[in-house]
C-alpha cells in the first residue's frame, strides 16, 4: 500500500479492527519513510456477472430489466410488491454467488422461471410461453401439466 503523503511503497499495519458497521476491515498504517499514519478500509466487492445473450453479445446485468420482466408476467396477478422484491433479490443473490464472471441469458431466464413458478403459476406460464417460444397448444399443455404436478 502506497503512503498517501509521500507515495512510498513501504507501509506497516499497526492495528486491524472490524469497522463499526461490521462490513469492513479498518487498518491503521504507518509509512516507513515519512512516519505519517493513515487509515485504510477493506470491503468485500461482489460484482454481478456479465450476461451473454443468445446472439453472443455481452451486457451488464440490469436489475431494472429483471424487475420489468417479472412485472410483465405478473401483471394483474395477486402478488405483492414485497414478494416481487424478494424474487428479484433471490435471483440477484444466485447470480452474485454463482462465482461466474459470465452467465448465459438462458441461465437468468431459468432463475426467473423458478421464482415465477413459486410465486404464481399463471405468471409462470405467461413467461414460459414467451421465453421458450411456444409454437403450439401441446407446448402450453406440457407447461401446464408441469406446474400442476405436486412438488417432490
Amino acid at each position: 500500500m502506497k503512503c498517501p503523503f509521500c507515495q512510498h511503497d513501504d507501509t506497516q499495519v499497526l492495528d486491524t479492527r472490524v469497522s463499526e458497521e461490521g462490513d469492513a476491515m479498518r487498518r491503521r498504517r504507518r509509512c516507513a519513510s515519512c512516519d505519517k499514519r493513515f487509515t485504510t478500509y477493506e470491503r468485500v466487492e461482489l460484482t454481478m456477472p456479465t450476461v451473454v445473450k443468445k446472439n453472443g453479445s455481452r451486457t451488464e446485468f440490469v436489475p431494472a430489466k429483471l424487475r420489468a420482466s417479472l412485472m410483465l408476467a405478473l401483471r394483474k396477478r395477486p402478488v405483492s410488491a414485497e414478494a416481487i422484491d424478494t424474487a428479484v433479490a433471490t435471483i440477484e443473490e444466485n447470480l452474485r454467488t454463482s462465482g461466474r464472471r459470465e452467465v448465459d441469458s438462458g441461465y437468468v431466464g431459468e432463475l426467473v422461471m423458478q421464482e415465477l413458478k413459486r410465486l404464481d403459476k399463471i405468471a409462470y406460464i405467461r413467461f414460459a410461453s414467451v421465453y421458450k417460444n411456444f409454437e403450439d397448444l401441446a407446448e402450453f399443455q406440457e407447461a401446464i401439466a408441469e406446474v400442476g404436478q405436486p412438488r417432490k
